[in-house]
């Protein structure tokens, strides 16, 4: 297991200096879903909320909130990101929506916290927009999938506790 890095001798919260690090390419992906109920889920699957193209909207929101982390996450670095792409998996039999979200760049720190904010903002856009039909949707399950670049180089869910 890896150090807290965010933290000096003093224990007070400092961004990490990445001054020294070599640039490297860096992705991450992240994956989170959205549970609603069967009329909810059939209205946004058919394209019929009266809002509007969910999906589409929540896409574009997603990748926004990508560009954004650094403003959110207190000790996060600017980034220059070179490619973002969210998408979605509909799983009927939970009327479920998994919000995928992928984010590249070469630098000298990863885009973890940028994939898994993307997702967020992407279901929490889903939630905005359909909550007039349903006020219980439930959205979790937001987790890193992959991530490669850097010194600890490649991680991939699965893998981080021996399996």
């Amino acid at each position: 297991m890896g150090e807290f890095t965010h933290f000096n001798q003093k224990g007070d919260a400092i961004m990490v200096d990445v001054s020294g690090k070599p640039d490297t390419v860096r992705e991450a992906a992240a994956s989170g879903m959205i549970r609603m109920s069967r009329e909810c889920y059939n209205q946004v699957k058919s394209g019929g909320m009266k809002k509007g193209d969910v999906l589409g909207v929540a896409r574009i929101a997603g990748i926004m909130g990508t560009k954004k982390t650094s403003e959110l996450i207190p000790l996060c670095h600017i980034l220059n990101l070179s490619k973002v792409e969210t998408d979605f998996l509909y799983h009927d039999e939970i009327c479920g929506i998994e919000a995928r979200c992928t984010v590249k760049t070469t630098g000298k720190t990863g885009v973890e916290m940028e994939a898994l904010t993307g997702v967020g903002v992407a279901l929490l856009t889903i939630y905005d927009m359909c909550k007039a039909v349903d006020k219980g949707m439930e959205i979790g399950e937001i987790r890193l999938l992959r991530k490669t670049g850097g010194k600890s180089g490649l991680w991939e869910r699965g893998t981080e506790y021996g399996n």
